[in-house]
């Protein structure tokens, strides 16, 4: 599937007389912004503002390349525990690992998103991008709030759920979600979950 600006190409190679034409299916608008201003002047990514300015990955988001951001909105920072939030803001390191897992290593337009797509990110891990519909979807969940959100340096789909890897997620964090939860209960109630957090 080739897009041109997010739009589909529909028919290609048109030879005329005096040049070459390709359909697409939508109108090509001017694109002036790159991925950072985007983020400074959209007024629902109030909380990924300011964790990309404390880790600085500005100066990425203003680069050239081709770059695609999966930016969480201030819905999708709310729904996670306070606590998490507090913590991975205050970890440079886990901070730059979870926003580094929400940029893949390419411009990604959903036209070109078909199912079971894997897509490598900055921090090194892999998303599984496909679609459901007409819904676009992020390791099976149709999370995707608005897409095709253009820049100068790539795309930007909203999503309304945050993303976080494993390198910034506690040793407890971890464990709750595994096998090995029942074992997570016992250090707990042991008194010692302070040794997992």
């Amino acid at each position: 599937i080739v897009t041109v600006n997010c739009a589909r190409l529909l028919k290609a190679d048109h030879h005329a007389t005096n040049g070459v034409v390709h359909v697409i299916d939508k109108v090509i608008a001017t694109t002036t912004n790159t991925i950072q201003q985007i983020i400074e002047t959209e007024d629902s990514l109030e909380t990924l503002r300011t964790a990309v300015a404390a880790s600085d990955l500005s100066s990425l988001l203003e680069s050239e390349g081709q770059y695609t951001l999966l930016a969480p909105t201030d819905e999708a920072f709310e729904k996670i525990p306070r606590e998490t939030l507090n913590r991975i803001l205050g970890d440079p390191e886990a901070l730059r690992d979870l926003l580094n897992h929400h940029i893949l290593k390419s411009a990604m337009c959903a036209e070109a998103i078909i199912a079971g797509l894997t897509m490598e990110t900055l921090e090194g891990t892999t998303l599984d991008v496909g679609c459901s519909g007409e819904e676009l979807t992020l390791n099976g969940k149709p999370i995707i709030a608005n897409k095709d959100v253009l820049a100068t340096n790539g795309v930007v789909h909203f999503v309304n759920e945050l993303l976080i890897p494993d390198s910034a997620k506690t040793v407890f964090e971890l464990a709750q979600e595994s096998e090995v939860s029942k074992s997570t209960d016992l250090f707990r109630q042991a008194g010692l979950s302070s040794h997992l957090t």
